[in-house]
């Protein structure tokens, strides 16, 4: 049977109070922890501030590893974002990465490939500078870049950088849809991104909101992997009155694991994941 990678996006920067988002380090791990047991091969790592606002904490992130780490039967793979900061809590090109170059035990990357208006909030700035930086930072320390696809153009953009020596190959592609400013989440424009990326790559695939089922089963049926958690989506569903049920990480990833399940895939586990992804084997 297929394996497919399930990636859980527990935090994010933006998604705001009142949900069931982890904020500290200690629910981070521990919510981090309960996704892997569950099936996700990877987790998807941001910092909050104490104000509870997107921010790019080093220390946080540390300690986020840390206590995942800690728990020594627990090998999912790390993946710590680079765009984490909020108007409150800025952070300049170096802050957005320093957690990669200075914290062992991450092992990907968030690579946004291009900048665009982020609706209605402002720009979701990433400079060619920041880029060029940010891609010689991760192959520096042998981190593996997920390429974060908001709009078709940002192929280009990646492809760009792979030519210069900025990247490695094979890479690997998220198509993150349906953020107005973005490409709709779609099986029109999923379809479209998957067919234009170099042969060889691997992607995963999640939709915004709404578009959270339909970008996931569409991404099992295109051979693909996939994202779920609470950065992306906070709603799991509707009651018999019609009213939201708030999801947990937890629900999203086990939903997610009956899904590729009931499709004829089997849930990656972190080795399998890391050979998929040609990420190093974990050494503690």
């Amino acid at each position: 049977m297929a394996k497919t990678i399930i990636t859980a996006a527990l935090t994010g920067a933006v998604t705001p109070a009142g949900y069931n988002i982890p904020e500290t380090p200690q629910e981070i791990a521990d919510t981090a922890y309960e996704c892997w047991k569950l099936g996700a091969a990877v987790v998807h790592i941001h910092t909050r501030a104490a104000d509870g606002l997107g921010a790019m904490n080093a220390e946080a992130f540390a300690e986020i590893v840390q206590r995942i780490r800690a728990h020594k039967d627990c090998d999912v793979i790390i993946n710590c974002t680079s765009s984490g900061a909020s108007p409150q809590h800025p952070a300049t090109d170096e802050e957005r990465y320093l957690h990669h170059m200075t914290v062992p035990g991450i092992e990907m990357g968030s690579y946004d490939a291009g900048s665009f208006n982020w609706m209605p909030g402002g720009v979701f700035l990433n400079s060619p500078q920041f880029l060029e930086k940010l891609g010689d930072a991760y192959m520096e320390k042998g981190i593996k870049p997920e390429l974060e696809i908001f709009d078709a153009g940002m192929l280009g953009i990646a492809d760009y950088f792979v030519k210069k020596g900025h990247l490695s190959t094979p890479c690997h592609y998220q198509f993150c849809l349906g953020v107005l400013g973005g490409m709709p989440a779609t099986v029109e424009n999923l379809l479209y991104l998957v067919q234009h990326i170099p042969a060889g790559s691997t992607w995963s695939a999640f939709g915004v909101g709404k578009g959270h089922l339909p970008i996931l089963y569409a991404a099992l049926a295109l051979g693909g992997h996939i994202r779920v958690g609470l950065e992306d989506n906070v709603v799991y569903g509707f009651d018999d009155a019609g009213k939201k049920i708030l999801a947990t990480n937890q629900m999203l990833v086990q939903r997610a694991v009956d899904a590729v399940k009931v499709f004829g895939n089997t849930p990656a586990t972190p080795a399998e994941a890391r050979e998929i992804l040609g990420i190093k084997p974990l050494v503690r």
